[in-house]
């Protein structure tokens, strides 16, 4: 089967433009290796790109993409997590100073979790990664609001749980206490381009710009 003509279509607009024009960048991250500042855990969501809506050259950031950008709590089971070998590579290794978790407008999984609807089932990988909402969906209260208003306070409530989790990892706690890492929430309007940014006095996300 023939590899997808959109995608050799992308890559060779890539090699004509972008590539050109940071050639040398892309050798230099070859030859010195990675430092990003700054970690983004973001949703698998096609439309929310996080190097696209922070408009980053290669090696600024650190991204790792998930079903509704969850976090999950620390548990040194012995089981395989990828979010948290992710974390500790980014801490660790590559001694990143700020994690943002970045979460949007019409997420589908954050849908199907507050509808309890398809694809999730009790018994499916997305149903169990899902189930790490139920901390954020028990403080959101369905009472007087509208369907979209529920849904968008679902979403930002997991941003917020999200960040409540980083301080579970031991190591990473005392580098946030210390304050050699920062922590951030950050929210994207998918139909409007908005981005609006976690106010942790207040708990409120305040647009920017």
């Amino acid at each position: 089967m023939a590899f997808p003509s959109r995608l050799l279509d992308g890559y060779g607009a890539f090699r004509e433009g972008r590539l050109r024009i940071e050639q040398d960048r892309y050798r230099a991250l070859a030859e010195s290796g990675q430092s990003p500042e700054v970690m983004v855990i973001g949703c698998c969501d096609s439309r929310v790109s996080p190097e696209v809506i922070f408009d980053a050259r290669p090696g600024e950031l650190f991204v790792v993409r998930n079903v509704a950008n969850l976090i999950p709590p620390y548990a040194p089971d012995g089981a395989a997590h990828g979010v948290s070998a992710a974390l500790e590579f980014a801490v660790a290794a590559l001694k990143v100073k700020s994690i943002v978790v970045l979460g949007h407008a019409h997420c589908g999984g954050v849908k199907a979790y507050a509808e309890d609807a398809e694809p999730l089932s009790p018994g499916d990988f997305i149903g169990k990664w899902m189930w790490l909402m139920a901390p954020a969906a028990a403080k959101v209260k369905r009472t007087g609001l509208s369907p979209a208003e529920y849904l968008e306070r679902m979403e930002k409530a997991s941003i917020v749980n999200s960040l409540d989790n980083l301080m579970t990892f031991p190591r990473l706690r005392k580098l946030i206490e210390r304050g050699s890492v920062t922590t951030h929430g950050a929210y994207f309007g998918v139909a409007t381009g908005q981005l609006s940014v976690l106010d942790r006095s207040s708990g409120e996300f305040r647009a920017v710009g």
